[in-house]
Formats: C-alpha cells, sequence, structure tokens
C-alpha cells in the first residue's frame, strides 16, 4: 500500500513492505512456508546451493551465463579424481535443471495448471499437475528429497521472510550478503582462524559462510525474533561450520547504544569473558547490505570507531552493499541518496584525525570468483577498511 503524505507542498511516498527478490534468481525447487515467527509472519525454508569446485566469472550476471562455467576447476592437477567427477556430473544436471527453468531471454518459465481436466485434453496440452505440501511439525525435513540429490557441503539451508516492513527487512536475505560470501569464499586463506564480528548479520548466512574458515564468528544484531530465526539458521547448518571447525554465536549488538548487552536474563546478551575474546582477538569486522537508513548508517560508523578503538589488534573491515536507484520528487531525479551517504561516512572515517586509530579505505572489485547462484549486478559493491592502530 502507498500512502501520501497530507502536505501537498512537499509530497512524500512511503511503501510499508519491502521484498528482497534474491529468490526469484535462485533455482531452488521449491520455497515452502515451515512456520510463522513471534509477528505472524510467514517463514520459509529455502536451499542454496554452493558451488565449492567451479569458478563462475563474476561478470555473468544470467543465471544460465553463471551456472555453465562448471569446467575451471581451483586443483592444479590436469586430472580430476573420481569424487570431482561425480560432484562436475551432478552440477551439470543441476545446470540442466537451470536451463529447463528459462526461456530464450533467461526469463523464469511458468507452468501454469489447467483450469480443469476438459481444458487439458480439449487442447491437448503436457502440464504437471500441482499438489498442495504440508509440512508437519517435528524432526521430519520436508526437503528431504532435495538433500539427498546434494552432499552436505553443497547446501546451505536458511529460514528467512519474503517479505517485510522497514524495520524487518533483517528477516530476509539480499544480494550483498551472497557477494560477501563470494569473497569470504574466494578468499578462504585470509579469514582462516580469525575472530570475526558481524554487525546487522540478519539471517546469518554470511556469518555462517564465514564459520566454515573462521575460529569463531560473534554474528549480531538486534531483535529477539531475528536472533532467534538466525540461531536456528546456525544450528541448521552445523554441517558446514564443523567442516572447517569453526564457531558461530549469535549476539545481540545494539548500534544505537554505546554498550555490549551483559544483562544475564536478557537473551542473546554477552558475558565479560565473550567481550573480553572480541577486544583480544577480532581482527575482521564486516556488514552486508545494512546500508538504507541514514540514521543508522551513522550509527554502524559510530560502532564501528567504538569497537576499533578498543580493539588490541588492527582489524580489517568489509563492508557489502547494493546502490538502490530511487525517483525522488524533491530532485526530480534518479539517486542514490542511501549510498551518497554511507560514502559521506566512508570519507569522513578515512579523513579522521585521530592519533590511536588510522583508518585506510579501498573499494574491492567484484570481479572474484561466484560461488552461489544470484545475479550479480553492477550496482553491488564491495569495500574494505583498515583500521590500523598507531599506538
Amino acid at each position: 500500500m502507498v500512502d501520501v503524505a497530507e502536505e501537498m507542498d512537499n509530497p512524500t511516498f512511503k511503501c510499508d513492505t519491502v521484498l528482497s527478490d534474491v529468490h526469484l534468481h535462485c533455482p531452488n525447487k521449491r520455497h515452502l512456508m515451515v512456520r510463522l515467527n513471534a509477528a505472524g509472519q510467514p517463514v520459509f525454508l529455502s536451499y542454496f546451493k554452493l558451488l565449492w569446485n567451479t569458478e563462475v566469472p563474476a561478470s555473468e550476471k544470467h543465471v544460465r551465463e553463471a551456472t555453465t562455467e562448471g569446467e575451471n576447476q581451483y586443483r592444479s592437477g590436469n586430472e580430476l579424481c573420481d569424487k570431482d567427477r561425480n560432484n562436475l556430473k551432478k552440477e551439470r544436471e543441476f545446470n540442466n535443471e537451470v536451463e529447463a527453468l528459462l526461456d530464450d531471454d533467461g526469463d523464469l518459465e511458468v507452468v501454469r495448471r489447467p483450469r480443469s481436466a476438459s481444458d487439458l485434453e480439449a487442447n491437448d496440452l503436457l502440464r504437471d499437475r500441482v499438489y498442495p505440501v504440508i509440512l508437519m511439525k517435528g524432526k521430519g525435513d520436508a526437503f528431504e528429497d532435495e538433500e539427498q540429490e546434494c552432499t552436505c557441503s553443497d547446501v546451505i539451508k536458511i529460514e528467512h521472510t519474503m517479505a517485510t516492513p522497514l524495520e524487518d527487512v533483517g528477516k530476509q536475505v539480499w544480494r550483498a550478503a551472497f557477494l560477501l560470501a563470494d569473497y569470504i569464499l574466494f578468499k578462504r586463506d585470509t579469514f582462516r582462524c580469525c575472530s570475526v564480528l558481524e554487525l546487522g548479520g540478519g539471517t546469518g548466512i554470511t556469518s555462517i559462510i564465514m564459520g566454515t574458515v573462521a575460529k569463531r564468528v560473534y554474528c549480531t544484531d538486534v531483535g529477539e525474533d531475528l536472533l532467534s530465526m538466525c540461531e536456528q539458521n546456525v544450528a541448521l547448518n552445523k554441517h558446514l561450520t564443523e567442516t572447517g571447525r569453526g564457531e558461530v554465536k549469535v549476539k545481540e549488538l545494539d548500534w544505537l547504544k554505546d554498550e555490549f548487552c551483559t544483562d544475564p536474563e536478557a537473551p542473546y546478551s554477552w558475558s565479560e569473558d565473550e567481550i573480553a575474546d572480541l577486544h583480544d582477538h577480532c581482527t575482521v569486522i564486516m556488514a552486508a547490505d545494512v546500508f538504507y537508513d541514514d540514521d543508522l548508517t551513522d550509527a554502524l560508523f559510530r560502532t564501528l570507531y567504538r569497537i576499533t578503538h578498543n580493539l588490541r589488534n588492527s582489524c580489517t573491515v568489509y563492508l557489502a552493499l547494493e546502490k538502490r536507484l530511487n525517483f525522488t520528487l524533491r530532485h526530480m531525479d534518479v539517486t542514490c541518496e542511501a549510498y551518497s551517504h554511507f560514502r559521506n561516512n566512508l570519507y569522513d572515517l578515512e579523513n579522521l584525525q585521530d592519533r590511536k586509530m588510522k583508518y585506510t579505505v579501498e573499494p574491492i572489485k567484484p570481479d572474484f570468483c561466484q560461488f552461489l547462484i544470484y545475479e550479480r549486478i553492477e550496482q553491488l559493491e564491495l569495500w574494505k577498511i583498515i583500521a590500523e592502530q598507531l599506538t
């Protein structure tokens, strides 16, 4: 629903629902509702395939183009082992399934059920029948068939919502999280055995990917319902984090507050030992797609400044985002105001006069390999901030 402000001299338009289009580009067989969360919102469970053994050029924007590069291998030898051949065979079969879902222009083909059996016979159409799938409460996995087709290291399982009010966008999955996850997988050795803090972790997908290589990841956000969903996703993907012997801890961290939540009665609070561990060992901070509100952007940079000052070691910060174009009546043009505000904060941080810390900002060109299937559009950006201790 779109509302028009009463003041006609300065009209603004507000939309009360925000939808991530990540799932439109993911060739999963189905996204099924598994429950309602505490806010009454439908929660879906989706499987995202990890292309461990493929090198997909980031410049390819179509799903078809991004999933047909299965010939490139990271291994140095010319011969593939039997396991690699099997994985490559499965990958090609998976790619064929993706191709079947797309038309000549790369759009999804939607198979619709005929209105009646007579319509089917009259038109001699071959269309699949559609049956409802009902999920029962319990330990059963409604995706058992899909899971049998992929090895444990091939799939990440994420509970999420599809469309939410702006204040609940952390419950959705966003493209910038995939971009940052790609970079983590591409630079595994850079993050191996690190202690990591994620700000605005949302569903936890980036922290879970980081947990495959890092020693410990503190995945933080606000809101008990969101943090509960994030914790559930961490539990769903133990098969990934155990591979790298990583540990992912879900914690509350409110950028609008100057201190960590240490109330033992509060869920997802910090212990004194955990705060000390973060300050003593953290060398990586990351955040993905959290720059959509100017006040929150300011709060994030204040939090970055405060935390990096309290760390014992120098730290590298990775920020992933998507520039979102909006037409505004105020400018009568397409603008990226949230992005412009983000860039101003980057500039201010880099030019900050501080005797203890020096901040160096540089962009990371998003031409690294793609390990997740999504549309890597040109509006996606990744920035690196080196927070260097001077004393």
